[in-house]
């Protein structure tokens, strides 16, 4: 289906079609209603990035993420793309699974496309795509791995004192013997959570914590639990890197027969929707993913944000029944 057909369907010119696609004021309202109507009877689909670059301006925006199948991601997406579309933009999206090969792919893919903007939320980004981004004049909004500056937008997470919070919580509660399970421990915002965990034991010298590390899944979250568990039967809590990782190690000890939270005691981060859902809801702290997408949406649109350059995060704790009294058969809520 063309342009030339709407026009002809809703008796207008292709420029008056081409004007309603732009959403330009100067259009009547009952001349936009026929448009509309002729473009949906019709089916039609622009091909915005094609009319974008004859305009000499694109109207797309690129996302690339380390993991589409952690819900975390994938809620900061939907967020982002629904407030894209409402002013009229599309995104492209490229899923790295923190391969810094793929990162590379992503990012040429994403100049090649000539995006007006883009938000980056990988833990493993590179100093050098910085400098190329910042070489292409194109805004970006980084997820806690830049410091704010010219054309650049950065969330920051406390991520440290999200994990403090947990680990003070699971303390408070007569826990002594602690499971940390994570993924890619090598990147920065990992780093950041292992290193409040560390920095709650040297708070507490009767704390002790053991770490083992798989990937960023179900199964990771399940092979990771089974391997702490075996080298530290004693274990009475386990801190997740994220939720994700979480359900899958809460599958690994019911496997087992063990009770959540009268044996062993479990936590995540992040806060995404499963966490309340699953069984035993899960203790975890609040990211706010849909405010993150629309901030970042705000500033690669409209080149400002009511944060300045920086949006900082200080995680929430949310105490839910996965957590209670160490060796004790009753339930934090």
């Amino acid at each position: 289906m063309r342009l030339e057909d709407v026009a002809r369907w809703s008796r207008v010119s292709t420029a008056t079609v081409s004007r309603v696609l732009n959403n330009a004021p100067s259009v009547k309202n009952s001349t936009r209603a026929r448009v509309m109507k002729a473009i949906e009877t019709l089916k039609y689909n622009p091909n915005l990035h094609a009319r974008s670059l004859a305009a000499g301006k694109s109207r797309s925006i690129g996302i690339i993420v380390s993991n589409l199948g952690n819900p975390f991601f994938w809620d900061i997406y939907r967020a982002l793309e629904r407030a894209a579309r409402d002013a009229g933009y599309e995104v492209i999206i490229a899923n790295t699974d923190y391969s810094s090969a793929s990162l590379a792919a992503s990012v040429w893919m994403m100049l090649g496309q000539r995006v007006a903007g883009l938000a980056a939320i990988v833990s493993e980004m590179d100093p050098q795509w910085i400098e190329v981004f910042e070489g292409h004049r194109i805004p970006v909004a980084y997820y806690g791995v830049n410091t704010p500056r010219k054309n650049i937008f950065n969330i920051r997470v406390q991520y440290r004192r999200g994990m403090e919070k947990l680990i003070s919580h699971l303390y408070s509660l007569g826990h002594r013997r602690v499971g940390f399970v994570g993924h890619h421990t090598e990147l920065g915002s990992i780093q950041e959570r292992l290193k409040g965990v560390l920095d709650s034991v040297r708070r507490h010298p009767d704390l002790q914590v053991s770490a083992v590390e798989d990937e960023d899944s179900l199964e990771g979250g399940r092979r990771a639990a089974r391997a702490l568990l075996a080298a530290n039967p004693t274990l009475t809590g386990l801190v997740c890197v994220n939720d994700w990782m979480a359900v899958g190690a809460l599958r690994e000890l019911r496997e087992t027969g063990l009770c959540v939270p009268a044996d062993i005691s479990v936590t995540g981060f992040d806060n995404i929707n499963l966490a309340q859902f699953c069984d035993p809801a899960l203790t975890s702290v609040h990211l706010p993913r849909d405010r993150i997408g629309q901030i970042m949406c705000d500033f690669l649109i409209n080149r400002e944000s009511q944060y300045q350059h920086e949006f900082l995060i200080d995680p929430e704790l949310v105490t839910r029944e996965s957590t209670g009294p160490a060796g004790r058969n009753t339930v934090q809520t």
